[in-house]
């Protein structure tokens, strides 16, 4: 607990950069907390912000709405997730224009999960775009957009290995690809390791590790096993008997965030991905935990 209560008291010696990950709002009351979200953390800067995309292009117009409304009304920019699920390449470059036209610089390209959902098969649309690295060579040729692209510290669970996943991010790469950002993760261990055997086989572009503190465990674990991340038996210890005290998941969940986070800036990591379920106050808080403060012209606006 010492050497925990050193490490949380201290700020990094180093900057560090933040991006965070939105879904588009299903009702006019999702809207207002994902707003209420945004507007909490645009004060702390973040490098951008990005925007889901359902299976099969299913919150398309919410995806292109919200992020149009980032693009209008705040200083804040914003990535478009996209994928090649159940869509032609005619109607995905579509998307790609309508992004462009919307002032959208930036795009995070996907294969996307299969239409049956995580573990089934994964079917290409014979118009369609066959995976993320076609997705990519699609979108380079429409515009000159930032490309952000996925990574798996533990194995994308359709791959042989993880050395097979360093091949297909390579191909990403040279297909356009400017950046990754890697699925969430609980040890440290599983993205040092990644990143040193990415760096080994010449992946130079950066690594974003993705961030997700735990809003509520077992919902959290279960998606986490549809994933292929896994879940450490001391983070189930640490969130056990506590189902139904939301304040107490609160104060452990922010304290397990802090202590990743700053571990990883302790090992020279400076960006950090969070995926924040369109919630603002645990992120802000591991955010605090790590420097970031508001300036004050964005605090006052």
């Amino acid at each position: 607990m010492a050497a925990d209560a050193i490490r949380l008291s201290r700020a990094p010696l180093s900057p560090v950069r933040v991006s965070f990950e939105f879904f588009p709002p299903k009702s006019p009351e999702m809207e207002a907390s994902l707003w209420e979200a945004i507007n909490r953390l645009a004060p702390l800067s973040p490098s951008f912000v990005s925007v889901t995309y359902g299976a099969g292009g299913s919150t398309r117009e919410r995806t292109h709405n919200t992020v149009a409304r980032i693009v209008r009304e705040t200083s804040i920019k914003p990535a478009a997730h996209l994928t090649c699920v159940a869509a032609t390449r005619d109607e995905v470059d579509d998307v790609v224009r309508s992004y462009w036209a919307a002032g959208v610089r930036h795009i995070v390209a996907l294969r996307g999960d299969p239409q049956g959902g995580l573990g089934t098969a994964y079917t290409a649309h014979p118009d369609g775009y066959a995976t993320s690295t076609d997705l990519i060579k699609g979108i380079r040729r429409i515009g000159d957009f930032e490309i952000s692209v996925s990574a798996y510290p533990e194995k994308h669970p359709e791959s042989a290995s993880i050395d097979a996943d360093i091949d297909v991010l390579k191909a990403k790469i040279d297909a356009g690809a400017t950046r990754a950002i890697t699925q969430f993760f609980f040890e440290n261990e599983h993205y040092l390791r990644f990143m040193d055997r990415a760096r080994a086989r010449g992946v130079s572009i950066p690594i974003v590790p993705g961030i997700v503190p735990v809003q509520n465990f077992r919902q959290t674990a279960g998606f986490a096993k549809k994933t292929g991340a896994s879940v450490p038996q001391w983070l189930a210890d640490r969130f056990e008997g506590l189902d139904d005290d939301a304040a107490t998941r609160r104060l452990i969940a922010a304290a397990v965030a802090a202590e990743q986070v700053l571990d990883l800036v302790d090992h020279g990591v400076s960006d950090f991905h969070f995926y924040t379920m369109n919630r603002a106050d645990l992120v802000y808080a591991t955010c605090h935990l790590l420097g970031l403060r508001p300036r004050p012209e964005q605090e006052a606006a």
